[in-house]
């Protein structure tokens, strides 16, 4: 399946509407991944500042591939995409999470990059 990439269209609604608004701001980016003129997967990603390194960190957000392209080589193709942009922009790492229960993510993510020993943890404030 060979896929074309296009920047990522208007999109509406919530809070990804008040996310775009806010691009001017911060650098949000995205991509989606499009086959015979269908979107099968996209991705957003942030660069964001740390304490740890001089240039910003690319967080990528969101990773999506449809169920029937899946094991097609969108999802790897959408985090090259990324990983692209990001030594463009002189981050020093592209990182994302992965639910423990999507195997399938987990075995492509497994692949392409180093798994953190890091455990997340959250507190919902709302």
């Amino acid at each position: 399946m060979a896929a074309a990439l296009e920047r990522l269209p208007v999109v509406l609604g919530g809070a990804t509407a008040m996310t775009c608004a806010l691009t001017r701001l911060e650098r949000v980016h995205g991509a989606i991944a499009t086959v015979d003129g269908h979107a099968f997967g996209l991705a957003h990603w942030i660069y964001h500042r740390s304490t740890w390194t001089t240039n910003d960190n690319c967080y990528l957000q969101d990773l999506f591939v449809a169920d029937d392209a899946r094991g097609s080589g969108l999802g790897r193709t959408l985090i090259e995409h990324v990983k692209a942009d990001a030594m463009r922009q002189g981050a020093p790492r592209v990182y994302w999470p992965a639910h423990e229960s999507n195997q399938n993510a987990i075995y492509l993510y497994d692949r392409v990059a180093e798994r953190s020993r890091f455990v997340q943890y959250r507190k919902l404030l709302s």
